[in-house]
């Protein structure tokens, strides 16, 4: 497995390809209303992104047909947008990329539509807050297998299941690289495999489900809901890896 190693420079270039994505997410938390349809959505974050000089990269990639992946209430990821309005009370995940002068920013939240349940509120802290603490812990010499079973042991300690066969990626001048970083341990010990090395970028991307880890891909081939049925939550970031730890990219903070 060969994972890239960023220069100064070339994350330089990633962080404004990602800004585009943060800027875009905030936009859409702040606009997107009930009464909306999944389709004007993806219109609204297409075009302000395309505002900003960047090209979305989703839009045709791998068959997609959008700009943005809109996963609303059971939809984890990859949700297509269509006709369906948005009403009070869902959760809708948008997972948006872009490209910019040949480099790739990703990001996703999962976001509230008006007064939502306590209990979509603590599903979505799930997310969150497992995304968080991954980037938190991340240190160089860590392997990346440490990594994923720490961000399992966050996700199942908080009572919720991390979806399995779908994970966070490498990133650069490819919208996924190597390396995959599941949300869970899988194939041997968390003391094997490749170490986080200064230089590299990767998105992190907390999939939660409630009940049952397995994964349902629906009849369009393209939304994924967990075998159980119920509400799921997904929050991404992309991070570089300075002086040791991890920086998020796709924020406009810093």
């Amino acid at each position: 497995m060969a994972i890239p190693i960023r220069k100064p420079n070339e994350i330089a270039k990633l962080k404004a390809a990602n800004v585009i994505v943060a800027k875009t997410l905030n936009y859409l938390r702040e606009n997107v209303k009930p009464g909306m349809t999944l389709l004007e959505v993806d219109a609204m974050g297409d075009k302000f992104l395309r505002d900003l000089g960047a090209r979305p990269s989703f839009k045709g990639l791998y068959g997609f047909p959008n700009s943005v992946c809109t996963s609303l209430n059971e939809v984890i990821i990859h949700g297509i947008p269509d006709d369906t309005v948005l009403k009070e009370g869902d959760i809708l995940g948008l997972d948006i990329g872009t490209e910019l002068d040949g480099w790739y920013g990703d990001s996703a939240i999962t976001m509230p539509i008006g007064q939502i349940s306590k209990e979509d509120e603590e599903l979505i802290a799930c997310a969150k807050d497992s995304l968080y603490h991954a980037i938190d812990i991340i240190h160089e010499g860590m392997r990346f297998k440490e990594l994923s079973k720490a961000i399992e042991e966050f996700i199942v300690a908080r009572g919720y299941q991390p979806l399995v066969r779908f994970c966070g990626h490498g990133i650069g001048k490819k919208p996924h690289d190597e390396p995959e970083i599941p949300n869970y341990l899988e194939n041997g010990s968390p003391k094997s495999g490749p170490k986080i090395k200064n230089g590299m970028v990767f998105c992190l991307e907390p999939m939660i489900c409630h009940k049952d880890r397995e994964p349902v891909i629906l009849e369009n081939n393209w939304d994924v809901v967990s075998r159980d049925g119920f509400r799921g939550s997904h929050y991404e970031h992309t991070v570089a890896v300075v002086d040791g730890k991890a920086v998020i990219l796709s924020t406009v903070e810093n």
